[in-house]
């Protein structure tokens, strides 16, 4: 059948180079692999020629993939399920890269992108390494490549195809208007596009500029994670288990950089679009990308430690495996659904759950292939993946927690065989020496991670377990509680380690080294301690004195590392990229603590009006304002004032204009919100703040009226009222203070023989503010030709003037809450929350400094 309208080359395009990509890559696989095995100079010189043709075409291939895509979206090509589902007409421009990774398929496509390109940069780079480590990372590129396939295979989906028909992919099944004689039993009707005018747009909490920079930025960083990992597999393959470290070490640097950019990003973005009042809300997937983001801290401190002393090979090693398994574990969490009723990030399930564990099974078990010494080793472990691999798919419901089982038993494959291979020097650190603390340090953020990742896999847990295990009710202080102190250890850590010296420190020297730095960091955390305080007594005495211990150490690491800097450094940028990272990440403590412990609700219920917010809502409703437009009302130091507000041409969303005043200073606010958008039941809202340099004032929309539950039922009360008499109400009184009748009106449509009447009312509440109404009546042959009616909407009430005879007026009153137009809002105020984003800047910046250094020795090598 022929249908009209459709534009099919860009999908076939598409698609088309979906499966080069997939071959390309197997082959630029296995050909990096020959490469790396073949000890000829002549044969390794022709696999690496057919590796890197293989690879740029593979690369090609993937641009020309996103570019299909693009145009799909670009041009509201609606007849592809990708662009109707996440697009539509009124999608302003810059949101259409949104639109682009708001999907599973489009976000695994960005992540390919990036590796694509990073592993340009390591074959025009590093041609010693290029063989073993491009294997690994065109391997990787294989298994991204099924997963965006969308075929099947003895009914078996393998991926998901991002350039399947709307008529092919179930949607319109449906829809019978969509079938030949409207029977859902016929095939797609032929204009079929003439009925589908719109897509079904981005969510709008999408619909931020962050979201068009944040998940770029956040899988630069899952892609570069590889090749720390791909560069530590390489090392342990070529037995040449301590070369790699001086090539791996700028990798790591930029992975934790831009990767901890990427993640702090995203808490920008929540801090900006959510509405929960804050920035970090220890969600599954917030918390997924956090884990492997602390793992490649702590492999990038160990294998400083062995750069320096010969130490935590070992432990590097397993950080640098670690950390790339738990990237693919936590695209699991956030892709194969099981996440879906626990975090606002995670995807829908769309099928792909098999192929993301055979990603995750078969990169776990190829760290103990690349370990084994031996050939035998090696097929044995192959063998071995193939058959857990099989065996997985059959016993997975069978064995409650198999596939867990698994994995574990490929990490401690992994862990005895590279012990095995890897030389450790037998001689333990002192106590007083760098390494050691260092060392203690890893641990520590290991041991957190660990921790996280534990809590944050419940959901796994339950589905593997037919468990019932949930974190409780105040899931944030379940993470807080222990986190804050692994603050304090890092805090300190971070202040000290750096004084003491390698290999070992007499103490006298580390005393009168770390004596300033201690004497200057206690004044000035006393002085906020006593000062600005912290009186977070929400979760009790013990855990506010942590937080005060955890401002402590968070000072001592910001001063400390300033004065290190400048003393035993000399303000060498160039080489103080170390010192830089962590004063940032002390003003990154202190930021959280400061913001956080010190967070100042605004928005205390002084209007009266009592919103009912429901049981399961976490809003407080005395903590909630409730403004009447026009109405100026008392939030702290201000005068807030719900001005107006405007509707989205082409959506439902109503932004509102919130005016605050104080004796210092005035600002605009526009909060938007919205209600049953997309089909999601219940308010939606975006916050908006004012940022000053001390602190934010942060508000966002809780309640609004609903227009479909909120219809006018009530009726007018008539009175008969001479001038000078008074009508009561629930909330106050109303004056007739003048009444008027005219015979002559000067208006169009009127004749001379009508006759108008004009009543003047004063409206006074109860609470003391008065309102004047004035109300119009004409009456032509007997009967009325016009009748005005006005609304107070500050008193929810609508007046009008029903008769008049003989100098006395019957007046209609009406009370009705469906009249008043108002909004509820939350509204918080953030001091000192720039520390934090400050200090993420600055932590990067550090970082990024100390990965140009080690480029540049490396280039002395």
């Amino acid at each position: 059948m022929n249908y009209i309208g459709e534009d099919l080359l860009p999908g076939q395009v598409g698609h088309f180079f979906v499966i080069v990509s997939l071959v390309a890559s197997l082959v630029a696989s296995f050909a990096y692999f020959k490469a790396t095995k073949v000890t000829i100079p002549e044969d390794r010189k022709s696999w690496l020629k057919l590796a890197r043709g293989a690879f740029f075409l593979e690369a090609a291939a993937v641009f020309i993939i996103f570019a299909a895509l693009l145009h799909i979206l670009y041009h509201h090509l609606f007849e592809y399920k990708y662009a109707w589902q996440h697009s539509s007409r009124s999608l302003e421009l810059k949101y259409i890269l949104s639109a682009f990774w708001e999907g599973q398929e489009g976000s695994t496509l960005l992540w390919t992108i990036w590796h694509c390109i990073l592993g340009l940069i390591v074959i025009r780079k590093d041609k010693e390494w290029e063989a073993p480590v491009m294997m690994i990372v065109s391997f990787a590129q294989f298994f991204l490549a099924t997963m965006i396939l969308g075929v099947y295979i003895f009914d078996v989906k393998i991926g998901s195809n991002p350039f399947i028909l709307l008529r092919n992919s179930g949607v319109l099944d449906n829809a019978p208007v969509m079938h030949v004689g409207f029977d859902i039993a016929n095939p797609i009707r032929p204009d079929y596009m003439t009925l589908i005018k719109d897509g079904n747009d981005l969510n709008p909490l999408l619909q931020n500029y962050w979201m068009t920079i944040h998940p770029p930025v956040l899988f630069l960083g899952f892609a570069s994670t590889l090749f720390p990992f791909a560069y530590a597999m390489a090392g342990l393959w070529t037995g040449k288990t301590k070369e790699w470290i001086h090539k791996a070490l700028p990798w790591a640097l930029f992975s934790v950089a831009i990767f901890g950019l990427g993640i702090m990003m995203g808490a920008k973005w929540a801090y900006e679009s959510l509405n929960f009042g804050g920035y970090w809300a220890w969600d599954p997937v917030e918390n997924a990308s956090l884990v492997p983001w602390l793992i490649l801290v702590a492999g990038v401190h160990t294998l400083l430690v062995f750069k320096h002393t010969g130490f935590s090979l070992r432990a590097t090693f397993i950080f640098f495996g670690l950390e790339f398994l738990f990237v693919l574990y936590s695209t699991f969490l956030t892709k194969s659904g099981v996440l879906g009723e626990a975090s606002v990030h995670a995807f829908a399930d769309i099928g792909m759950n098999g192929q993301l564990f055979l990603f995750l099974l078969v990169f776990v078990w190829l760290m103990p292939f690349v370990a084994a010494t031996t050939n035998r080793q090696r097929a044995i472990i192959a063998l071995t993946t193939a058959a857990l691999s099989v065996s997985t798919y059959f016993l997975a419901e069978i064995i409650p927690g198999f596939p867990l089982y698994v994995i574990l038993s490929g990490i401690i494959t992994f862990i005895v065989l590279m012990n095995k291979q890897v030389p450790a020097v037998k001689k333990e650190e002192s106590a007083s020496s760098r390494e050691f603390w260092m060392f203690i340090g890893a641990l520590v953020l290991f041991l957190s991670a660990l921790i996280i990742i534990f809590q944050t896999s419940l959901p796994v847990f339950n589905k593997l377990y037919k468990l019932n295990t949930a974190p409780g009710e105040n899931n944030e202080f379940a993470y807080n509680q222990i986190q804050v102190l692994v603050a304090i250890i890092i805090g300190i850590l971070t202040a000290i380690a750096q004084y003491f010296r390698y290999k070992s420190t007499p103490g006298n020297i580390f005393l009168k080294k770390i004596a300033v730095p201690t004497f200057i960091s206690a004044v000035i955390a006393t002085f906020i301690l006593l000062v600005v305080k912290i009186n977070y007594d929400k979760e009790g005495l013990g855990f506010l004195i942590n937080i005060w211990i955890a401002l402590v150490a968070g000072v001592y690491a910001v001063v400390a590392n300033i004065l290190y800097m400048f003393s035993s450094l000399k303000g060498n940028v160039k080489n103080s990229g170390g010192s830089i990272a962590h004063f940032g990440f002390g003003l990154v403590l202190v930021g959280i603590l400061l913001s956080s412990g010190k967070k100042e609700v605004l928005s205390h219920n002084t209007s009266g009006i009592s919103i009912d917010f429901g049981k399961e809502s976490k809003e407080i409703s005395g903590e909630n304002l409730t403004l009447v437009k026009g109405v100026p009302m008392t939030m702290g130091k201000y005068k807030v004032t719900y001005e107006g507000d405007s509707a989205h041409p082409k959506k439902a969303l109503t932004y509102f204009k919130i005016r605050f005043r104080s004796d210092s200073d005035s600002f605009t606010l526009h909060p938007n919100a919205f209600i049953n958008y997309k089909g999601n039941e219940g308010l939606m809202a975006n916050p908006s703040a004012r940022h000053y340099w001390d602190h934010d004032v942060f508000t966002y929309v809780s309640a609004l009226p609903d227009p479909s539950k909120n219809k006018d039922t009530a009726q007018f009360a008539i009175s008969t009222k001479k001038v000078g008499d008074t009508i009561y109400y629930s909330r106050g009184f109303i004056t007739l203070e003048k009444l008027v009748g005219k015979d002559n009106l000067p208006l169009q449509n009127f004749d001379r023989s009508d006759t108008g009447y004009t009543a003047s009312l004063k409206v006074q509440s109860i609470n003391g503010p008065s309102y004047q109404s004035d109300l119009l009546l004409i009456k032509g042959k007997g009967q009325v030709l016009f009748q005005s009616q006005d609304t107070v909407m500050a008193q929810s009430l609508v007046l009008q003037l029903n008769d008049v005879k003989n100098s006395v007026a019957q007046i209609g009153v009406k009370e009705s809450s469906a009249v008043m137009e108002y909004v509820t809002l939350k509204a918080y105020k953030f001091p000192y929350i720039n520390l934090l984003w400050g200090g993420v800047i600055i932590t990067v910046i550090g970082t990024l400094i100390s990965m140009a250094r080690r480029l540049r020795l490396n280039r002395v090598r």
